[in-house]
């Protein structure tokens, strides 16, 4: 623990990456804590290349190099991603109000996904008074207490305390984030594309940056976050840009390092080409950028028909056949053509004349309505002129929009306030039998003791995806690997340059728009798809219906996708019960196919809005990678007691025909009071049945029968999840009307 503390920020490691989170509205407020925060004495300021927002400082008086990187509050992926990867961040507040709507957002998905280490800081003076100065510092130190237990609260007014702010991100304890220990990732410092041969869409990214975490191998993927997992082709190692002491060549001690050695004695420049390529891909160690399966619809067994099957098959076409008179030299099939009703054909022949004469009258209707179109065109032609409309005009469709809106929101509060009040309860269809309409339920003795087979009737998507056979011995075998085994590849610190194939070229785009590009170097299986469960809690700030199937945007450790989860109980059981809604009263498992990845790891919710801004609505973590997790979904059936005796009534309603009351005869029943029975035997056609119970009903009681089906996710994944519109910020409430914060 020492030593990795010593290395950070040392000439042997990477620099101190700080990621800037301003939580408050006040720009110039950041602007003025980074001028403060480079201007430290024998400190050499380096910019971002390409213009992006930050700087790097270099101190060789201390032995101490920082990164600074900004990512604005509103910004919800730069700065989920940037805390990914930064070794701290660094809040700025407002001396007032501390932290505004926007920056409570921002707090409640850092703290969901995983905070590193942090200080909180407060930039510039106040225009506050010097009596209410101190009043609105109390209160301020009250909220913060809440948020941030024993944090301190560092003032950046002068040179001397960004001094001692930067002295306590270099002394502070590392908060170790567990999905990023175990994997080696790393933040571009610098990037360039190169087009490939077929097209200039797709071509190979040269990333440059700090390696961190752990060793990165060449043959292992990588995942740019928001973009996908591709695969290296070599490393290299260019001069660092951030070198505390630039007269040491470290290319050609870590050429020492990685036994690169130059057998040429031409020249100096085809030496230093060697030194430079520090690693290349080896195609037979290389992990498989294959994420599926692709099923054999051909694999299953088949059997050849025996002679007696034969046979049958010959009587039964022998039996189907029909004699018909047909002239000479028609073949069988046009015989199978002709019709023996003469009647049928007379009719056939009428109802072609019908259609033919309807057809005319149409076609002369629809003449007659295009000249008439066309002369009330040309009179309107005549009678306009063009006029310039105001852009206020433009909304006129608004009420219809939010009207729309209004109703479905509506709707789901009425279908979510109906599953609370009747759980699963279903009303039996008149104009279907159900025996057909639930034909693919059953009826369990016990939800809790029988029997369900994980492999039964599974769908075609499961032909598809990766299962381990035990999920937990791999996973303590990998995490088993990397702590005893030194792979081979560029150690944590280097510098390094990483040549990514076929990366489109919208990842060089997004680099350029000043985002971060982040990449985290996958485990073993890592890119194969699978089913994933994860352990949920609706946030507090989400009071809109969630609905299940629903789609959905994850971020789950170092990926985002976009998915239709299902929902279920979590339980001990084998078994777990469907959830219509996203309980706001519980913790439910959220299930979706997904590709694997290795918890521990957070994982956050978000709904997109039709404006294009994303709400947390659910925060949790990783559960479990299991196929097969049985999520079964239960319907409820109802009647009502129409004649009660001592232990036996008669049900009516729950059926409407006598077929389904025999149908539906072994299973138990249950009543909303706590009666069990079963059903004896059905009265009349209408779905009368008379039903035995271990107790005397009560009039007002209702009898239940209890249906139950084995659901799986849909196949709904999408690695691509749209930029956000960035947060809008609301009016801020002062602390000084003592707001509980959450």
């Amino acid at each position: 623990v020492l030593a990795e503390k010593r290395n950070l920020g040392s000439k042997d490691g990477p620099p101190h990456l700080v990621a800037v989170v301003p939580l408050h509205g006040a720009a110039a407020a950041c602007d003025a804590a980074l001028r403060l925060l480079q201007s430290q004495d024998a400190a050499t300021v380096r910019g971002e290349p390409g213009g992006a927002a930050g700087f790097a400082l270099l101190c060789p008086r201390l032995k101490q190099r920082w990164r600074f990187v900004v990512a604005q509050a509103g910004d919800l992926h730069a700065v989920l991603d940037l805390a990914k990867v930064a070794d701290s961040l660094l809040f700025l507040l407002d001396a007032a109000e501390g932290w505004d709507s926007v920056g409570e957002r921002c707090l409640s998905c850092l703290f969901a996904q995983g905070l590193p280490s942090f200080a909180l800081a407060i930039p510039g003076g106040t225009d506050l008074p010097p009596k209410k100065r101190i009043d609105a510092k109390k209160r301020l130190t009250k909220a913060i207490e809440k948020r941030f237990p024993e944090a301190k609260l560092f003032p950046l007014t002068t040179a001397q305390e960004a001094s001692l702010l930067l002295r306590q991100l270099g002394a502070q304890r590392q908060r170790p984030l567990a999905f990023r220990a175990r994997r080696a990732h790393l933040l571009a410092y610098a990037a360039h594309f190169v087009p490939s041969p077929e097209s200039h869409l797709v071509g190979t990214l040269k990333v440059s940056g700090f390696v961190r975490g752990q060793t990165l191998s060449v043959n292992s993927l990588v995942h740019i976050v928001g973009h996908g997992d591709f695969q290296m082709s070599q490393v290299e190692a260019p001069p660092d840009p951030l070198a505390l002491n630039p007269r040491v060549d470290k290319g050609r001690k870590r050429s020492q390092d990685m036994d690169v050695q130059d057998d040429s004695q031409n020249g100096t420049d085809e030496m230093e080409e060697d030194v430079k390529v520090l690693m290349k891909a080896d195609a037979s160690k290389q992990e498989s950028l294959q994420s599926e399966v692709i099923p054999d619809p051909m694999e299953g067994e088949q059997t050849w028909p025996t002679d007696e099957e034969l046979q049958e098959a010959e009587a039964a076409l022998k039996a189907n056949r029909k004699v018909v008179k047909v002239p000479k030299g028609t073949s069988k099939y046009q015989a199978a053509w002709i019709v023996d009703d003469e009647e049928d054909t007379e009719e056939d022949d009428d109802d072609e004349e019908e259609d033919d004469d309807m057809d005319d009258m149409m076609e002369e209707a629809a003449s007659q309505e295009e000249e008439g179109s066309e002369e009330e065109e040309e009179l309107v032609e005549e009678e306009c002129e063009t006029v310039t409309v105001s852009e206020c005009v433009r909304d006129e469709h608004y009420d219809e929009k939010m009207e729309e809106d209004e109703e479905q929101m509506l709707e789901r509060y009425k279908q979510e306030r109906m599953d609370e009040m009747f759980p699963d309860e279903v009303d039996t269809p008149r104009d279907v039998p159900a025996r057909v309409r639930f034909q693919k339920y059953r009826g369990l003795k016990s939800f809790r003791t029988s029997p369900w087979d994980p492999k039964e009737n599974l769908p075609r998507d499961y032909a598809r995806i990766f299962q381990f056979q035990d999920f937990s011995r791999t996973r303590k075998h990998i995490f088993r690997q990397i702590e005893k085994e030194e792979p081979e590849g560029a150690l944590v610190g280097w510098y390094v340059t990483l040549h990514i194939c076929n990366v489109p070229v919208s990842v060089m785009e997004s680099f350029r728009d000043g985002r971060p590009l982040v990449l985290f170097a996958l485990l073993p299986h890592e890119q194969k798809m699978s089913v994933l469960n994860f352990l949920v809690r609706r946030h507090p700030s989400n009071n809109e219906p969630v609905k299940a199937k629903e789609e959905l945007i994850f971020h789950c450790g170092f990926r985002r996708f976009r998915a239709s989860p299902l929902f279920s109980q979590h339980t001990s059981a084998d078994k777990h019960k469907l959830e219509r809604f996203l309980r706001p009263d519980a913790a439910l498992v959220v299930t979706v196919y997904a590709p694997i990845t290795f918890p521990p790891a957070s994982v956050l919710l978000f709904k997109q809005r039709s404006n294009g801004m994303h709400d947390l609505i659910a925060t949790g973590s990783l559960l479990a990678v299991d196929p097969d997790r049985i999520v079964v979904k239960r319907l409820v059936l109802s009647g009502h007691p129409f004649k009660i005796f001592t232990k036996t009534a008669v049900v009516r309603y729950m059926f409407f025909n006598r077929e389904d009351v025999m149908w539906f005869k072994p299973v138990e029943l249950r009543t909303k009071w706590g009666r069990r029975g079963h059903i004896k035997e059905p009265l009349g056609t209408h779905g009368h049945m008379k039903c035995h119970f271990d107790g005397q009903l009560k009039s007002q009681d209702t009898v239940l029968l209890n249906l139950y089906k084995r659901v799986f996710p849909k196949w709904t994944y999408d690695p691509y999840v749209p930029e956000p519109v960035p947060w809008a910020r609301e009016e801020t409430v002062p602390l000084a009307q003592d707001v509980e914060l959450e």
